[in-house]
């Protein structure tokens, strides 16, 4: 069936089947990707700026630690212990490691972490923490208004994309 319309034409095209073959094909990659592969997320608040502003939508890649671990200096999403709510860090410290934070400067085995993206100062010590094999240390870049703690591999949800 044909359209002649110029109304018709303008909706569906020229030839509404295969409009409709594009759309149902378009739905079912979107649902793919967005249930399976990525998720949107909002940043409120900011604990990682100047990297990532307040009110920007950003894509959580799930799939990104499938097949290799977590590095050092990956922004993660990370799922808040006890509730529905996902936090925007980056990962600082590693399996094994002893991590420390002095004057907003994370110390790792003693060494101090060169970090170009960190931001601020006023971020209190923190005593050393020991992490197991299995947690890794996530921090905000904006040290005056973050939060640090050590996190399970499990409650890393994946790697920000954008």
């Amino acid at each position: 069936m044909e359209v002649t319309s110029w109304w018709g034409r303008i909706l569906v095209g020229r030839r509404p089947a295969r409009t409709l073959a594009r759309l149902v094909a378009l739905i079912v990659v979107s649902f793919v990707l967005f249930k399976f592969l990525f998720i949107p997320i909002r940043v409120v608040g900011n604990s990682m700026a100047p990297t990532y502003h307040n009110g920007r939508i950003n894509l959580i890649n799930r799939l990104a630690y499938h097949w290799h671990a977590p590095r050092r200096g990956d922004v993660v999403a990370v799922r808040q212990e006890g509730t529905y709510t996902v936090l925007l860090k980056r990962i600082v410290g590693m399996p094994g490691e002893r991590i420390e934070i002095r004057r907003g400067s994370v110390i790792v085995n003693g060494i101090p972490l060169i970090e170009p993206y960190a931001r601020g100062r006023d971020i209190p010590p923190r005593n050393e923490f020991h992490l197991r094999d299995d947690e890794y240390f996530v921090i905000g870049d904006n040290r005056d208004v973050s939060v640090c703690f050590p996190v399970y591999r499990n409650d890393i949800i994946g790697k920000a994309v954008l």
